[in-house]
């Protein structure tokens, strides 16, 4: 049944596992680094959502608000067709690349990315 429903949905399988695999890791270093935001004093997390799903459910929403954005990302990528699925997911690649080094840095130095460089 399942394999039906992704037919009947004509769903893109993955065409690069490794850099999928290279996504949900850096996902998973962001989803615990937001999580990290609501308990140290120094840094806030941004993201109006996943604010609103831990006042909302507490802890447990840091991750399920981390968790629908990697299934909507995930999802875009599979009905995209090829070559544009593996573009996009590089794109998402590229981008959680840049949010895991500024969060880590931020809760490591207490400084952002940008005021690290000087920019």
């Amino acid at each position: 049944m399942g394999v039906e429903t992704v037919r009947r949905l004509n769903l893109d399988p993955p065409e690069s596992p490794p850099l999928r695999v290279a996504f949900l890791s850096l996902w998973f270093i962001d989803m615990v680094a937001a999580t990290l935001f609501f308990v140290v004093p120094y840094a806030n997390e941004l993201n109006p959502v996943t604010v609103l799903f831990f006042e909302s459910l507490g802890f447990a929403g840091v991750p399920l608000a981390a968790s629908l954005y990697a299934v909507i990302i995930m999802g875009i990528g599979h009905l995209l067709s090829h070559p544009r699925d593996i573009q996009f997911i590089g794109t998402m690649v590229a981008l959680y690349t840049l949010f895991v080094v500024n969060n880590v840095l931020l809760l490591v130095s207490g400084e952002p990315l940008v005021a690290i460089l000087g920019v």
